[in-house]
């Protein structure tokens, strides 16, 4: 009875893997139109150690200087990110300091210093990054080249620097999922994104009634993400592309990737049905991968195999297309990463769904 309820989940897994594949490689005709205005936001609280390597990346962005603005938005910060931010931006006109003093209606946190950012905003589309990243010269560039009129998302790839095990597992999570993200996304059945490489129309955004009218979530991205979806009124696009990789810090600590995947999980109870079926797809898989310790036998033993091999397979196109094929090597040990988050995670949610992220608790 076991090897059948696995081998049903087990198909399931792999044709969901197969659609969301097909998503990914999905061309999108680039526009050949003058560049649009657009406005970067980066929300910074206490970034003292990253916010330089930020800011310096922004500063080396290849797009029209009279086109593009840059917003760094000071969220509280009791470090010195604020005078690391002064000094660095000084005689530089893209540069934009913005201290965040108050609140936009019920908003908190990082999604309030972004909703202030976005009202001082004067650019077309409005790029969102984090103070942890570092972005790619041509970012901006290849993104806006995908806008349109009628386009109202573009989302890009992020993945994190990799000195090791620790960070390397992490890196090739990101890029499982956000192929998953981009997977979905092109086959118009949004998910989620990741708010460090998106990028959105700021009349999508008013269209939604902004930040201020969407219910608080600790995911703001994908929140952002659903609301403008159900407009039925935009385009929303997850090219592959690494000139829009971004590369982030990964997280130090044990303790920080679990904050970190909880408050991805707490956000991850507003998707759709079909983003709960996929969800619920991978922690099934991850269960009976765990269980065939436990009801050993020849085919349980193939099917946990064939479920690595389907994972394995399903991240290699775009690690390759990413450039990123040598963090593979780390594959086994994102693999058993994947497997006890995916296991745990909603267990943990059972017994609290507090969020402790960046000195703030939600």
């Amino acid at each position: 009875m076991f090897e059948i309820i696995f081998l049903i989940v087990i198909s399931l897994y792999f044709f969901a893997t197969c659609y969301i594949l097909a998503g990914v490689k999905k061309k999108f005709k680039k526009t050949e139109t003058e560049e649009i205005s657009v406005t970067v936001i980066v929300a910074a609280r206490n970034e003292e150690a990253n916010i330089l390597n930020c800011m310096t990346a922004l500063d080396k962005l290849v797009y029209p200087e009279e086109k593009l603005e840059i917003i760094i938005a000071d969220d509280n910060s009791t470090d010195k990110t604020a005078v690391i931010i002064d000094d660095f931006i000084r005689g530089k006109d893209k540069f934009k300091k913005l201290t965040i003093t108050g609140k936009q209606g019920h908003l908190k946190g990082k999604v309030n210093a972004l909703a202030a950012g976005i009202i001082e905003a004067k650019g077309e589309v409005i790029f969102i990054t984090d103070a942890d990243c570092e972005v790619n010269p041509l970012w901006v560039k290849e993104m806006a080249s995908h806008y349109d009129e009628k386009t109202g998302i573009v989302n890009g790839f992020t993945t994190q620097k990799v000195s090791g095990i620790f960070s390397g597992m992490q890196a090739i999570d990101f890029i499982y999922l956000l192929t998953v993200a981009s997977g979905t996304i092109n086959n118009r059945r949004p998910v989620s994104c990741i708010g460090n490489n998106m990028s959105f129309r700021k009349q999508a955004y008013l269209d939604t009634g902004g930040y201020e009218k969407l219910p608080f979530s600790v995911t703001e991205d994908s929140a952002l993400l659903n609301a403008i979806n159900r407009l039925k009124k935009y385009t929303i696009k997850y090219p592959i592309s690494r000139d829009s990789l971004i590369i982030s810090e990964p997280c130090r600590t044990a303790v920080d990737i679990f904050r970190q995947k909880k408050r991805w999980a707490i956000g991850g109870l507003d998707v759709s049905v079909f983003g709960k079926i996929i969800m619920a797809l991978a922690f099934l898989a991850s269960v009976f991968t765990l269980l065939t310790s436990l009801f050993f036998s020849s085919i349980s033993l193939y099917l946990a195999v064939f479920k690595i091999a389907i994972d394995y397979f399903f991240l290699m196109p775009v690690h390759y297309e990413l450039g990123l094929s040598k963090n593979l090597r780390y594959f086994i040990f994102f693999e058993i990463y994947l497997t006890v988050y995916a296991v745990s995670l909603p267990f943990a949610l059972l017994f609290s769904r507090t969020v402790s992220w960046k000195g703030r608790k939600y």
